[in-house]
Parts: C-alpha cells; structure tokens; sequence
C-alpha cells in the first residue's frame, strides 16, 4: 500500500512539473513576442544602466531594456527550437521506419545518409547548410532541422525491427494487411513513448546549436532579438565592466535548456512502463 501510495504521489509530482514546465516555457514565448517592439526601443537617456529597478537587466549602450530583448530572444528560440524539432522528429520517424520496414535496401540507404550526417559535426553541418540556405530565419531553420534527426532516426529504426518480429504484426501480414497498414495501426502507437521523448530532447540541441551558429554570425541577422546575437553584441562591451549584458542573456539560455532536458527526462519516465520500478 504505501509503495502504491508512493508511486502514485511520484506520478503527481511528475505530472505537476510537466505542466508547470509547459506553462512557463509557453508564458515566456507569448510574452516575448507581445513585447517585441519595447523590446527594441532606443532611449540613449538610459543607456549602460547597471541591473536594478526599474530595469531587472539593465540597459545596454542604446538604452534597450535588456531584460525585454532576453524574453523576446528566448520566444524566438524557443519558437525555432519547436520548429526546427518538429521537422526533424517528422524525418526521423518517416526514414526509420522506411529503413526498417522497406528492404534491405532501402536500409541500407538511410542508415547511409545516417553515418554521413553523424559524421560531420553539428555546429559544422549548421553553419553550411545555413549559409547555402542564405543564413537568416530560413537557413538557421534549415541547418538545425536537417542535421538532428538521425540520432532519433537510429531509434526508430532499432524499435520497428523489434517490433516487425512480435506475433501481432507477423499475423497481420500473414493476412495480407500492407506494408503501410501495420505501420500505421501496429508501429506508430508503439513508437510513440519513444518519439514523443525523443522529440522533446531534440528541443535543447536545436535552441544551443541555433544559439551558437548565430553566436559566430553564421545565423539569424543582427536586427532580429535572438539570445545568440544578444550575446554576440556584448563580448565587446565585457572588458568595459557591462557584465550584465551577457551573463543573464546566458543564463536565461541554460534556464531554458536544462528545463526542456528535464521535461523530456520526466515524460520518458511517465511513458516508460520499465521506470515504474525506479
């Protein structure tokens, strides 16, 4: 009774975290979009002002708030880090499954494409894709969504070709149902737990990696209030004794980050029938 007791209260715990997580990250990309325009307001009347009130994180060396351009900043990453992991969570699963489920040679194929792209390293693979796409908002999106699949895609495959061998599936084929039929009725309801964490963990690689590229100029243009050009802007100002200009802007990223890594990290144990037993 009470190891039942604990296990329903560690649930609630979880569920509890998950939609206070989800609140948060939602409240800070609606809020960062309603105060775009403040946030890229000049005032040279208030220009360098050290953190305090009325201005949390200070002001910078044209007078912006700086704690309007983080929120505005996080919205747009958060809103590329969704994008971005969506289409490569979507790619992920069809090339998996394709891998798994078409033939040897189709296998052989992906599971080619797979080695490339994991072969090449990340920022790297970014940068390029990012730059032949014309760098901005397109080619940031492209990059990141183009080069985090496969390790998802790794997944799908090792999951489809265990369950292509369970009872269920065998009989359905033995009935004639296609190829298309078993994955949509049989695999995907199976795949999901898997997917949906592996979708959610993809968040904080695409939102650091979008950071970085556009950290080192190969990203999203300075007129836009992305965390990477914020922190790029003020490396020049630190040797001046204007800290602030970075360290929130940075921690505010990690915030984001490690509360994205821990939601994937509670909803794989929410799903997982195995971390019952934890």
């Amino acid at each position: 009774m009470k190891r039942r007791e604990k296990l329903y209260n560690r649930r609630q715990t979880t569920l509890f975290f998950l939609a206070a997580a989800i609140f948060v990250l939602a409240a800070v990309t609606v809020s960062g979009i309603l105060v775009e325009e403040r946030a890229a307001a000049t005032d040279f009347s208030r220009t360098n002002l050290a953190p305090g009130i009325p201005y949390l994180f200070g002001t910078d060396w044209m007078g912006r708030d700086m704690f309007l351009r983080t929120l505005s900043g996080l919205s747009l990453s958060i809103r590329i880090g969704v994008l971005t992991a969506a289409v490569s969570a979507v790619t992920a699963l069809c090339l998996g499954t394709a891998a798994a489920v078409f033939g040897s040679r189709v296998d052989a194929a992906v599971s080619w494409v797979i080695d490339l792209v994991m072969g090449i390293p990340h920022i790297l693979l970014v940068m390029l894709i990012s730059i032949a796409c014309g760098r901005g908002f397109v080619g940031v999106v492209a990059g990141v969504s183009l080069s985090h699949w496969p390790s998802l895609a790794r997944v799908v495959r090792t999951e489809v070709l265990q369950i292509k061998s369970a009872p269920y599936v065998l009989a359905a084929e033995k009935l004639g149902v296609s190829r298309l039929q078993i994955v949509r009725r049989h695999m995907i309801p199976h795949l999901f737990p898997q997917f949906l964490t592996g979708t959610i963990l993809l968040f904080p690689h695409a939102i650091l990696h979008e950071a970085s590229v556009t950290f080192l100029g190969f990203g999203l243009s300075s007129e836009q209030p992305a965390i990477g050009v914020i922190l790029s802007e003020s490396m020049q100002y630190l040797t001046t004794g204007r800290w602030w200009l970075a360290l929130f802007p940075g921690l505010a990223l990690v915030f984001v980050v490690v509360l994205f890594a821990m939601l994937g990290e509670r909803v794989r144990k929410l799903l997982d029938p195995a971390s019952v037993h934890e």
